[in-house]
């Protein structure tokens, strides 16, 4: 090899170098993507703390954190490596046709048991935000006692959340928590609503329990002296309600006794034992379903009876929301050998349901 030849050599290795040297600074672009920086740094962590505040930082960590999609998002570096999983979407639900309060069970992920989750709700789309308090009930801050376990928040059974808007939708979403450094976003929002407060009443008169149309009309017949007479029909009770606390169905008359005009006379409504008074007529609870009770007044059995009076008088009543209550009682009368004969002896009654929101 000629010197000339050498220093030809010499001179194209040293072009090769440059021009792969030059390949590797062009490789983190490409035609749609451009790095503009490494980032790696010298690597190393760090926990700086002060009375009121603490950061967790790792040198080398990228600048930004968050890449956001339309359906996903990717968080990156040491911040989000420590946070607890986002909890996927509660189940959220109006079980028992609240109208102001709805059921919500949570969904822990894969998040250890010891995790603390935070609920926030709102009925405008978080225009404005509630917060579940610690006592199910809703607020607008949210404090340390709020993030509660899933055990805390009721487990597969849910929690009930109280003091909401009848008849309005509202949205849900729960955020999660386990330590330092490792609260979550929110997840995915679920929906339920709450419905107008209702109650429904209707009665019914019959023998058998057997929906009839009015007018209500209930003929003793010939009440015969020093002998108890039973109705020959029932008074039914239809009742439901949505109320907090349930309901009450009440009974008043009008003459307090079977009243005769003709004979101005009057069998006057009692409590007590017929068999043992000379006469009388009053009222006797006989069944009741679906979460009604017989008032303690007419909860009798045999031939006593419970007063209907001009006082409106508890019958029948229900302590939580009821679905298709349904209730009976009979009257009774006797008359004694001094009672006046007539034609007319007669009393109204007059059935009231209240609902107890």
């Amino acid at each position: 090899m000629t010197m000339h030849q050498s220093i030809r050599t010499s001179i194209q290795k040293l072009f090769s170098l440059q021009v792969g040297f030059f390949l590797i600074l062009a490789l983190p672009a490409s035609t749609n993507y451009k790095l503009k920086d490494f980032g790696i740094g010298s690597g190393g962590s760090s926990t700086a703390a002060s009375a009121n505040y603490k950061a967790d930082v790792i040198s080398g960590e990228t600048d930004n954190g968050n890449l956001t999609g339309t359906t996903y998002n990717l968080g990156t570096g040491l911040a989000f490596t420590n946070q607890a999983d986002v909890p996927a979407a509660p189940t959220f639900t109006n079980p028992s046709n609240y109208y102001n309060k709805l059921k919500i069970v949570l969904d822990a992920s894969s998040n250890a048991t010891d995790t603390k989750f935070a609920i926030a709700i709102s009925p405008d789309d978080f225009v404005t935000t509630y917060y579940v308090q610690s006592d199910a009930a809703i607020g607008m801050t949210l404090g340390s006692e709020d993030y509660q376990t899933s055990t805390g928040w009721g487990s597969a059974s849910g929690t009930i959340i109280i003091g909401l808007t009848p008849n309005t939708t509202y949205k849900a979403k729960v955020k999660a928590m386990q330590g330092d450094f490792t609260e979550t976003g929110y997840g995915p929002i679920a929906t339920a609503s709450t419905i107008n407060p209702t109650m429904t009443f209707d009665i019914d008169v019959s023998a058998t329990d057997t929906d009839t149309s009015p007018p209500f009309t209930i003929n003793l017949g010939d009440l015969i002296a020093s002998t108890i007479t039973d109705g020959p029909q029932k008074i039914w009770v239809d009742f439901s309600t949505n109320g907090e606390l349930g309901g009450r169905v009440y009974v008043v008359a009008q003459n307090a006794g079977l009243q005769s005009v003709a004979a101005s006379y009057k069998i006057n409504a009692v409590t007590g034992n017929l068999s043992a008074l000379p006469q009388g007529f009053g009222a006797q609870g006989s069944s009741v379903a679906n979460g009604l009770s017989i008032a303690t007044l007419y909860d009798l059995s045999g031939d006593n009876v419970g007063v209907t009076d001009t006082n409106i008088r508890e019958i029948f009543s229900s302590t939580s929301p009821t679905t298709g209550g349904r209730g009976s009682f009979l009257l009774k009368a006797k008359s004694a050998a001094t009672t006046p004969s007539a034609s007319d002896y007669a009393e109204t009654l007059t059935v009231i349901a209240s609902a107890s929101f």
